[in-house]
């Protein structure tokens, strides 16, 4: 899916990082993301649609760079198929380039040129190499107009 259809789908609820490290879900009810923005004990906030592959990878990269608690992003990662195979295909999607380095997973930005002058991210899976360079990247989350992983990725 592009970044154009992506924009045509519904938004079935929201997913939000709460201040205590839960990722919590609520249905797209009337106001509800009003709520959610509204509430200073939401950090950040993103919208869910479980035919968005893009949406899903986005909530536990983004959520895991933030300190989400571990336990419950790989427990959504592995509902929604986010695997290290799977990882390949995001991947492709955002242009970086997911390798080994030694006995680690690692993430690299898409004009990358070497450790000393480029960013990267490295963990014991894709996921969390990829949080690593989300969070390396400078990501800080937000509840509507901030950045994202894919967009930090493009500016690189």
């Amino acid at each position: 899916m592009d970044k154009d259809e992506r924009l045509n789908k519904t938004i079935e609820g929201w997913y939000y990082l709460h201040v205590n490290g839960n990722l919590i879900y609520k249905r797209d009810l009337h106001g509800i993301v009003a709520d959610i923005r509204d509430s200073d004990l939401a950090k950040t906030l993103w919208p869910f649609d479980h035919s968005d592959r893009s949406g899903a990878w986005r909530i536990v990269v983004e959520g895991l760079s933030l300190g989400a608690n571990k336990k419950r992003v790989e427990e959504l990662a592995k509902l929604w198929g986010c695997d290290d195979i799977d990882a390949v295909n995001y991947s492709d999607y955002l242009k970086i380039t997911l390798d080994v380095d030694g006995d680690s997973k690692c993430a690299k930005q898409p004009n990358f040129i070497n450790l000393q002058e480029s960013v990267a991210g490295f963990g014991d899976t894709y996921l969390e190499a990829m949080a690593d360079l989300c969070k390396n990247l400078g990501f800080k989350g937000g509840k509507m107009w901030n950045h994202t992983f894919e967009s930090l990725c493009d500016k690189c």
